[in-house]
């Protein structure tokens, strides 16, 4: 029956603003204090879909905004390092944050607090090809016990593509996005970008945030920031999480850190359903995006 899914929906996440969010590190205080957030001038927000390189900004902004100073990385975890807007922490460590604060968010532009507009907090919007984002999620539901069961690749690809996953349909965050009134204030980068050639992402991201930060430095960010040193480091691999919560023996949570893994999953017939239901709901947005679907 379809009712033990739909129940597990019910149970584990809360509804805001018809998006699902899970209620193991959101409830209504931290959304509404997501809400009414005030960003300083200085600040700075990396946003993603979730399974698009929200981790990798976690670790990358710190060492960007403090000139390659290491100390953050290995002493706190990256959910307190770069805290989510939208979940429970921030509030408890909002007074702790270094400036400039950095933060991340899953949120769709039009939840977003109004200090956004009226100061001139930074944006970076990190987007990932779809397809491995479908297959990161996919994985990722298997090993969070704060997730529902994703069952067959097959059935989560629908689940996917009719937005009933963590933050709604793929398509929305994205042209949610695409338009804002935000000018220079936010920068569009892709994970595939950032895969193929690190350092150059970082200088990208260093020369919008104003880092002004050597060559030297960047070299010594992008070995840090490599997926190889994020999985080995507790701070950031998520292997402080309790195993209740997150079951690394199941999927690790830090999986392959590549772009094209999609191409182990989808048949020809999920590919063509994938492709063109993304297509007809990006319209005019498709021509403009960096990876043929």
């Amino acid at each position: 029956t379809r009712s033990g899914p739909i129940m597990a929906v019910e149970e584990k996440f809360l509804r805001f603003h018809g998006l699902l969010v899970p209620k193991e590190t959101h409830d209504l205080e931290s959304l509404k204090f997501a809400l009414n957030f005030a960003f300083k001038d200085n600040d700075v927000v990396a946003v993603t879909y979730p399974k698009s390189g929200t981790i990798w900004m976690q670790e990358i902004l710190p060492l960007l905004l403090n000139k390659g100073d290491l100390t953050p990385l290995q002493t706190i975890p990256n959910w307190d390092r770069v805290p989510w807007l939208e979940e429970k922490r921030l509030a408890l460590i909002e007074d702790q944050l270094p400036t400039p604060r950095a933060m991340v968010t899953h949120f769709p532009y039009h939840l977003m607090p109004p200090s956004l507009h009226t100061s001139k907090a930074k944006v970076i919007y990190v987007m990932r090809n779809p397809k491995d984002v479908l297959v990161s999620s996919y994985y990722f539901h298997q090993m969070a016990a704060f997730l529902q069961d994703p069952g067959t690749f097959d059935e989560f690809l629908t689940t996917f593509l009719e937005g009933k996953v963590l933050f709604g349909k793929w398509t929305d965050h994205v042209k949610s996005w695409r338009h804002t009134d935000l000018g220079d204030r936010i920068m569009f980068i892709t994970y595939e970008e950032m895969v193929q050639d690190l350092p150059a992402a970082l200088r990208r991201l260093s020369e919008f945030l104003g880092c002004n930060l050597s060559d030297q430095v960047i070299q010594k960010i992008a070995e840090h920031c490599s997926f190889k040193m994020m999985k080995k480091n507790p701070m950031s691999n998520f292997s402080l999480v309790p195993s209740q919560y997150m079951d690394s023996s199941k999927s690790p949570f830090l999986r392959k850190g590549v772009a094209g893994d999609w191409k182990n999953h989808f048949s020809s017939e999920q590919l063509v359903k994938f492709s063109s239901v993304i297509k007809k709901e990006l319209e005019n947005e498709y021509s403009s995006l960096p990876w043929s679907l």
